[in-house]
């Protein structure tokens, strides 16, 4: 990691800069003529791009119900009762989020009242590469089944046998998920947006993603579908004091440094001798862990700050709006109540981000990039519309309605003064 002793916050848009993808602009003119040729080809398309880059030429893109009710047997009972439990702890965070809202009266004759109605048509992508990520298919499956949308749709890529990984199969079956494809990268992104003769369109995308699966998502985004939110590579920020724990400090930054070659972790401290006790376990750690050369490529862009206090530490921590917020210091609550941009916060030395990533009960399809700054993580507001209602009597508009002629005329907008008026005066405008 990069050491930076008290470095000027006026410089932290430069200092904590995220790592430049140089294939950015190349990437966007392929995805753009593989989604073109998907819109347009449909099915045959999306089997020549499974088998060009998974290797598999399927011929049913869709499982069968046969191959998911199958999988359960291929999963052991220990990882089973863990999906349970995750299953079980996601519901209760989720479902405590469901908002009824009392009708207002604004106007005497004035009520307008607000709906949350599910998004009927919702498509889930679950990356393959290097993780059979399973634990995601829970963090998108469990809000959409408690919101209550009526086709949701999942797309993973294949092993060049055609086989998905059991533990995917199993999730999306505990979360109600009975349409499942065996397809992966763009061609996923792109059947759910147009729609083939297999694949249903679908209203909304989720899901995390390399970086064709992100600019994929992006470009659809423009025109067909809505997608969850913008994303890129993991990432995290630790907050830490001299009470900080250097192991539990390095084990942190390595949970999303092995993500990628492409992540980011950012160390954050008011205490010197923290840092080289921290690179010490770093070390220690990375010669025994399986993705060592994942996290090793990651901690090359990562940065450690020593700053002079914590409140300094905060307003770094917020400049850089992180996917994930460790608070390793004294007193976690204090200093979380001053966090303002940030995914996910994690409270306190028992509080690893494995935690929200797989089983407490949060989600953890979060905001990348510094995104954080406007969007939030997935929730069960993702998977709803806010429909807003309205019923305005007689008296209620004889009320209301002078306000609306006035505003409306002074904008220079008479049909909308007149679709007032002829309500209340009777008026004849043909």
């Amino acid at each position: 990691m990069l050491f930076l002793a008290y470095p000027d916050i006026s410089k932290a848009a430069a200092l904590l800069a995220r790592p430049t993808d140089e294939n950015a602009a190349t990437r966007r003119e392929k995805v753009a003529a593989l989604l073109e040729s998907i819109r347009l080809d449909g099915d045959v398309a999306v089997r020549q791009l499974t088998m060009q880059f998974d290797g598999f030429l399927p011929e049913q893109l869709e499982l069968l119900p046969a191959e998911i009710d199958a999988a359960e047997s291929l999963v052991s009972l220990e990882l089973q009762t863990a999906i349970r439990q995750a299953y079980a702890n996601l519901r209760a965070f989720h479902a405590v989020q469901r908002e009824e809202l009392p009708p207002v009266e604004t106007v005497p004759g004035v009520v307008c009242w607000r709906k949350s109605l599910p998004i009927e048509r919702v498509g889930l992508y679950i990356p393959g590469g290097t993780a059979p990520l399973f634990s995601t298919v829970l963090m998108l499956g469990v809000p959409a089944q408690i919101a209550g949308c009526q086709q949701v749709i999942l797309c993973t890529p294949p092993q060049r046998d055609g086989s998905i990984h059991p533990a995917v199969l199993f999730a999306a079956r505990l979360c109600g998920i009975r349409r499942i494809f065996r397809i992966g990268g763009v061609q996923a992104i792109g059947a759910m947006a147009y729609g083939t003769a297999s694949v249903p369109k679908v209203w909304k995308i989720f899901g995390p993603g390399n970086g064709w699966v992100t600019t994929a998502k992006q470009l659809v985004s423009l025109s067909e579908v809505a997608i969850d939110m913008p994303a890129g590579p993991s990432e995290m920020a630790i907050l830490a004091d001299a009470t900080a724990n250097p192991r539990f400090v390095a084990a942190d930054l390595l949970s999303q440094a092995e993500h990628g070659a492409d992540s980011q972790v950012v160390l954050v401290t008011d205490h010197a001798a923290l840092i080289p006790a921290v690179e010490a376990e770093l070390q220690r750690q990375l010669a025994t862990l399986p993705r060592r050369a994942l996290a090793e490529a990651a901690l090359q862009h990562s940065k450690a700050l020593l700053v002079k206090d914590l409140p300094e530490g905060i307003a770094w921590i917020n400049a850089y709006a992180p996917e994930h917020l460790l608070l390793q210091v004294e007193h976690p609550a204090y200093w979380a109540a001053q966090v303002v941009n940030a995914g996910s916060v994690f409270l306190g030395a028992f509080t690893p981000e494995s935690a929200g990533d797989y089983a407490s009960g949060t989600n953890h399809t979060l905001p990348t990039s510094g995104y954080a700054r406007a969007y939030a993580g997935v929730s069960l507001d993702s998977f709803v519309r806010k429909v807003t209602f309205q019923q305005i009597t007689r008296a209620g508009l004889e009320r209301l309605g002078p306000t609306v002629v006035a505003m409306a005329e002074a904008e220079g907008l008479e049909a909308h003064a007149r679709a007032v008026q002829v309500r209340l005066e009777g008026r004849d405008y043909t």
